[in-house]
């Protein structure tokens, strides 16, 4: 049965699969996942051993470990365990056996200092995008500052982006000197430019993906550039935490301090223009039939004519194959080099695809 509203999300709401790796079809990448999985426990137990001072998390983390781990093997054995097998599986279970032993936020007070840290160069970042000479240089430089976002991570833990150890100490300007020159694999930013050019959207949808530099310094000044040329923009955050996703609840907290430095966020925030809402998703990836129906009818209610995914989780582990009903922008950086080598791109490859609303025969 249809989930109400999807209708308005979706092209072909009956044809909608969410995975891009059928990791039963393909048996390659079903070892590469695993494996990679497997590797990505003992970090996660380091890293919550290191940050955490209550006396029974030593425990925790081991039950933890065991949990995840055997939960690895057992997909080993019967792949079909879970009656489907892909990359959103995995992060599913991996956060539900996190939250089984206690770990509900393990990053929160990370998240937290990154923010903080972002929203202290917010003005100037700002001040730098609107000294830029004309619209095509502005929104050139806004793209890639979202891609750059991508690229910033403390989080090494983003799911098979070992990679970007390497980085992990640079900011928002090291980072966009690390991004795939162009062409890009996927090159839609011309297409994107010249559809702004020609059109005003009505109101966009963003769903975002990581705190700190990623959604301080590179979706708002997006999200608020999109504001100054007048298309209203839902904020659409995890309802729970996961990995270092920003949720609904801190993304509030990041838009109020945001308003105190930026007049146009703060004056949208007034008038309703700029709103976060809950994407009702407890994980990295999006499955839109688990998007919430209160956020599908405000969506349909709003008029939303763009939809914006961003990041590896909702654009490319995930919807990088599906068809939306409007205008959409799927944006992430390819952070893990067997991924990128099987796209047919080197690391850190851009996908930036622009897609119209398909033409109803």
């Amino acid at each position: 049965m249809e989930h109400f509203g999807l209708s308005h999300i979706l092209f072909e709401p009956d044809k909608y699969s969410p995975d891009t790796l059928d990791l039963l079809a393909d048996e390659e990448a079903r070892e590469y996942w695993l494996n990679t999985c497997e590797k990505l426990v003992e970090k996660y137990v380091n890293f919550a051993l290191s940050n955490n001072e209550d006396p029974t998390v030593e425990i925790r983390a081991l039950k933890f470990k065991t949990c995840y781990v055997e939960a690895l093997k057992e997909l080993r054995v019967n792949p079909l365990a879970h009656g489907q097998l892909t990359i959103r599986l995995l992060l599913d279970v991996n956060e539900t056996c996190l939250r089984s032993q206690g770990f509900f936020d393990l990053w929160k007070q990370q998240k937290k200092y990154e923010n903080e840290t972002a929203l202290a160069s917010l003005s100037t970042r700002l001040s730098e995008l609107d000294a830029l000479p004309d619209n095509r240089q502005r929104w050139t430089e806004l793209c890639r500052g979202v891609l750059a976002g991508k690229l910033f991570i403390w989080n090494m833990f983003d799911w098979g982006a070992q990679a970007v150890t390497s980085i992990l100490n640079c900011g928002l300007y090291e980072a966009l000197q690390k991004i795939q020159k162009r062409p890009w694999l996927y090159d839609g930013l011309d297409k994107w430019i010249e559809k702004l050019e020609k059109t005003v959207h009505h109101c966009a949808a963003v769903f975002v993906d990581n705190s700190g530099v990623d959604i301080v310094l590179g979706i708002l000044p997006f999200v608020r550039a999109l504001l100054l040329r007048g298309t209203s923009v839902i904020l659409c955050a995890n309802e729970w935490p996961a990995l270092n996703d920003v949720t609904n609840v801190e993304l509030q907290e990041v838009l109020q301090h945001a308003s105190q430095i930026c007049p146009v966020l703060a004056a949208a925030m007034a008038t309703g223009d700029l709103v976060v809402r809950s994407n009702g998703q407890r994980g990295p990836c999006l499955d839109f039939r688990t998007v919430s129906v209160d956020l599908c009818t405000e969506m349909k209610m709003r008029g939303v004519d763009l939809i914006i995914l961003e990041g590896m989780g909702r654009a490319l582990h995930t919807n990088l194959n599906a068809r939306l009903a409007v205008d959409s922008l799927k944006l992430a950086v390819v952070k893990n080099a067997w991924l990128a080598q099987r796209l047919g791109g080197p690391l850190f490859s851009v996908i930036f695809i622009y897609e119209e609303k398909p033409l109803v025969t």
